[in-house]
């Protein structure tokens, strides 16, 4: 079978995302990939859509700002995302596939660690900073890269529970409590997620989701996404 003729996959989604591969190691790429997964179930999802409101946020910190500070930049954007659009992690319906797809997370403003994570990055690199997802056993949360003064330091934020700030040790108790085991911390636990590693997990995700639902055909599809990368 030709590759661009996928077997269960919606073809517009298997096209859009190995069109995307190359350029997954820029935020914009990277992002670009993972809407293109939802259109497999949300084929009408305009990409333009995502850049729009990832514009919009961007340009609604920046007209806040009094000053270029790293911490003001990281103060806004958590009052604008967090607190004024109210992101947060669907808690109610964890395992829906909407908290995977990106359109959706946009306009609900819920999701999974994951796609949460992906918006907080992408959004922080419209603002300039160096954001990175911390592929953690059974959670996903952000690292900040500091500057200000903090060179070679980070900062973690969970952006599916409102973006809290998290100590190393708070990161740690978190991870304990999304795997429900009591683990020795240490920081191979802390690396960070790769762009195909990204999607991967985000990709896994939903195949446990739909293999749960007896969703075989789906699970199919996104098993055919995963042999692109």
């Amino acid at each position: 079978m030709d590759a661009a003729e996928p077997a269960y996959c919606r073809a517009s989604a298997y096209r859009a995302f190995a069109a995307e591969l190359p350029r997954i190691e820029s935020p914009d790429g990277l992002f670009r990939a993972a809407w293109a997964i939802s259109l497999h179930e949300l084929p009408e999802a305009d990409p333009q859509f995502g850049d729009k409101v990832i514009g919009n946020v961007v340009r609604a910190v920046h007209g806040r700002l009094r000053c270029r500070s790293q911490e003001a930049l990281l103060a806004h954007l958590h009052d604008v995302l967090f607190d004024v659009l109210e992101f947060k992690g669907d808690a109610e319906d964890y395992y829906n596939p909407l908290n995977s797809y990106l359109p959706a997370v946009l306009q609900r403003r819920r999701g999974l660690p994951i796609s949460l994570t992906l918006v907080y990055c992408r959004v922080a690199a419209g603002l300039g900073l160096r954001v990175h997802g911390i592929n953690a056993p059974g959670h996903f949360l952000a690292e900040v890269e500091l500057t200000d003064g903090h060179t070679g330091q980070s900062m973690y934020v969970d952006p599916f529970f409102g973006g809290g700030l998290l100590s190393t040790n708070e990161v740690f108790e978190r991870i304990g409590q999304a795997t429900g085991r009591s683990l020795e911390p240490q920081r191979e636990m802390l690396t960070r997620a790769t762009p195909r590693q990204w999607l991967l997990r985000m990709l896994h995700n939903l195949q446990a989701v739909f293999a749960a639902t007896g969703r075989e055909r789906d699970v199919y599809a996104m098993q055919e996404l995963e042999g692109l990368l």
